[in-house]
């Protein structure tokens, strides 16, 4: 049976990679809904990307929840910086797309993750984690409903990308992961140690192009815009694509090294604030909380988000 997955997310490109992927593998996950939440740009814009999506992919009966639109704690941070104010850099879904379902995210993982009918759910966040942590303050007991939790966020050899000491998922909502990472389900964090190894090289790129049905071009179209931005910031050739591997992880883990880890977020320093230190020994005083992914199969992985893409 396919995997019921929830995706927890601020598209933002790279999260629009991850959707395109998980929407694709219908065969393994079924993508039970979307909610969105602030983080690349105001929640607002998150959602309306998010539909936008299912209407050039076609999967208009995904349901989509707006979520949080501010931190549980600080102010909200954006990255348009990256993502372009609207979130998609020069890309535009159609205008014609479904509209966001009745109620907030929150209540909506709530009311699903409380429902003792159904299975538990795999949640993957490819964002500030707030829509989870809002929902497990509100009912702690809807962990019975979670299967696993899939994560993209945080760093350890790679320091950041938002301050030298912290990754943007966190960054933006560190009280959130905290709490997500405490809640006492599985959960899998794959940070930048991992995902900067997963580049858009001038040859994948080709690749992408050449599958030639809109989604794929939309995808090109995007990361074409990262790619010019890596270059003048970073002076790399390829920007990374972060988020697509969470649900590469889901379907081929084995593309993947992973190792148990104590992890915990600074939530209150403000020069460190989001830096995850993550010990690789846990033990008896500090029993490991996540598995933490620490490498990829770059050409694997890139492999399998080509044959995907080319399913929409």
């Amino acid at each position: 049976m396919p995997t019921p997955v929830i995706l927890d997310c601020d598209p933002g490109i790279d999260d629009c990679v991850a959707l395109m992927l998980a929407l694709a593998s219908g065969g393994e996950l079924t993508v039970e809904a979307i909610c969105t939440v602030a983080g690349n740009v105001e929640v607002d814009i998150c959602t309306c990307n998010a539909l936008g999506l299912l209407a050039l992919t076609g999967h208009t009966d995904v349901a989509v929840y707006s979520g949080c639109a501010r931190p549980m704690r600080d102010d909200p941070v954006f990255a348009n910086h990256i993502h372009g104010e609207s979130g998609l850099g020069p890309v535009v879904f159609p205008e014609k797309r479904p509209a966001a379902r009745a109620g907030s995210a929150v209540d909506f993982l709530v009311g699903r993750l409380s429902d003792t009918a159904l299975p538990p759910a795999t949640l993957v966040i490819t964002g500030p984690s707030t829509n989870l942590a809002t929902a497990l303050r509100q009912a702690p007991e809807i962990t019975a409903g979670i299967d696993r939790i899939v994560l993209m966020g945080g760093a350890r050899r790679e320091g950041g990308n938002i301050t030298p000491s912290a990754e943007f998922n966190i960054y933006a909502d560190p009280d959130a992961a905290q709490a997500v990472l405490h809640c006492g389900r599985p959960v899998t964090v794959i940070g930048l140690d991992t995902t900067l190894q997963l580049r858009c090289t001038p040859d994948r790129m080709q690749a992408l192009r050449a599958i030639g049905n809109p989604a794929s071009r939309a995808a090109a179209g995007m990361i074409e815009h990262v790619n010019a931005i890596y270059g003048e910031i970073y002076g790399t050739a390829g920007a990374a694509l972060h988020d697509p591997c969470t649900v590469a992880w889901l379907l081929a883990p084995g593309l993947f090294s992973a190792r148990p880890a104590r992890i915990e977020v600074e939530t209150r320093s403000q020069l460190t604030r989001g830096h995850t230190a993550v010990d690789l020994r846990p033990g008896a005083d500090n029993p490991a909380n996540a598995v933490w992914v620490d490498g990829l199969d770059a050409d694997g992985v890139f492999r399998l988000l080509l044959e995907r893409m080319a399913r929409l």
